[in-house]
Formats: C-alpha cells, structure tokens, sequence
C-alpha cells in the first residue's frame, strides 16, 4: 500500500551543503534507491546519487541512511515505519563531490599500493596446484564488491583525516590477508602489512564487518589472522629463527 514518507536528503558540494526536507510517495516492496530515483524524477531533477546495477553487487549507490552507511538499493523501505523520517547523507569519510556523491580516489589510491599476486618464478602458467582447503580460505575474500562501506565506517579514517596517508584500511588490509594466505604466493605481505599499510592502528571493533553488505567476516578471518602472523613474526623466538634460516 503506498503512503507518503518524510525523507532528508543532503544537498549541496564540497564548499557548502545541508538537508532538504521533502515529501514522497513509497509503494510496497520499494527500497530506497527507488525513492532516490522518484525525487529526481518529481522534485530534484538536479540530485547527484552515484548507482549502476541496483541489484547488490556493484557497490556504487554507498551512503549513509540515519547515519548507518548501507547500500540504497538494498534498503528496504519497509525497515522503516511510515512516520519514521529517513534522512539520507554522503558517506562521511570521503570529501563530496555534489549531493550523494564522493570522491572514493583514496581507495584506489590504496589499492595500487599493494603488490600483485607473486608465484614462484619457475611456476609456469598451466602449472598451478592448491589444496581445496586453501582455496576456500581466500575465497570468502573475493566476493568483495568494493563498496567501501568498511572504509568510509572505520574509524581509524573517519574520525582522524590525518590516518589516511598511513592506513590502508579494512578494504585493502583483507586484500593483503587474502594474498598472505594464498599458498602460492612468495611475497612477504606479514611486515608490510604492519610498517607500509598500517595493520597496528585496526583494534578490531568489527564495525567493518557489520556494514558489508556481502557477509564477509573481515575482522575474524582476515584482520585478527594477520595481526596474528604479524606477532608472530616480530615476537615468537621459534618462528623468528625459523625466518632466519628457512626464508619464503
């Protein structure tokens, strides 16, 4: 049944903006995405919303609803209650462009910081063996949309500008974990993870894991193992030694 909802929405660029008020019609089974697209179909032809696939899995329609960052096109209108007042922002950590729209280029910055996939020099294309236990461990890892909702709600860049230059955050630390745990990859990712990509500023309060839209468990099976191999590396006299004798 439809009915009219109260929303909030952001207006405005990188020098100045605020929230506008605005009446709109919701029909069952809509999300917000769909509300977004009626604005700009009816009252603000000019709204900046960034979206591509509305179905989940391109990552690009991020913002933030009653301050939670979330997809639009995976939140359901029906979360709310029809005098609930659904205010609509840009995601906080990155500088706006216009509207709803962000400037996302430190994630892609961050991204080519980290060396590629490194097999052994003798291995040949054709040549690739893995357990299937080692495949699973990494799989999860892949079904990343690089949304960047763990980005933009981790604190450690949220709340202090000052992290990014140092921080890869948990988008591009759970690459690196991936990579670690890659049997065929020779490259030592356990101390740049620490000194380059700033794995020691994460306290692991699991924020990055409740926003992913796609479940992965970042903080468990990505972020703790490698501060676990980091620790290991720097403190364990055995492993240290057997560094020492028998490196990778």
């Amino acid at each position: 049944m439809a009915y009219t909802a109260k929303f909030k929405v952001w207006r405005g660029d990188a020098e100045s903006g605020g929230l506008h008020d605005f009446d709109v019609e919701v029909n069952e089974g809509e999300v917000v995405l769909d509300i977004i697209h009626r604005l700009q179909a009816t009252q603000a032809p000019d709204l900046a919303v960034r979206w591509n696939c509305k179905a989940g899995k391109c990552g690009s329609c991020s913002a933030e609803i009653n301050g939670r960052p979330r997809l639009l096109c995976m939140t359901r209108m029906s979360t709310f209650t029809e005098d609930e007042v659904v205010t609509v922002t840009p995601m906080r950590t990155f500088p706006v462009i216009r509207d709803l729209v962000t400037d996302v280029s430190f994630n892609y910055t961050k991204a080519r910081e980290i060396p590629s996939f490194t097999p052994p020099k003798d291995l040949q294309p054709g040549e690739y063996r893995m357990q299937q236990v080692d495949v699973e461990r990494s799989q999860e890892f892949r079904k990343c949309i690089e949304c960047f909702l763990c980005q933009n709600t981790c604190h450690v860049v949220r709340d202090h500008e000052e992290n990014k230059e140092a921080f890869a955050g948990p988008r591009y630390l759970m690459r690196i974990a991936e990579l670690e745990m890659h049997p065929l990859d020779t490259a030592d990712r356990v101390r740049p993870a620490q000194d380059e990509h700033g794995l020691g500023f994460c306290n692991i309060t699991k924020c990055c894991t409740e926003v992913c839209p796609e479940h992965i468990k970042i903080t468990d099976n990505a972020l703790i193992p490698m501060k676990e191999r980091v620790a290991d590396r720097k403190y364990d006299p055995i492993v240290w030694l057997g560094n020492k004798l028998f490196r990778r």
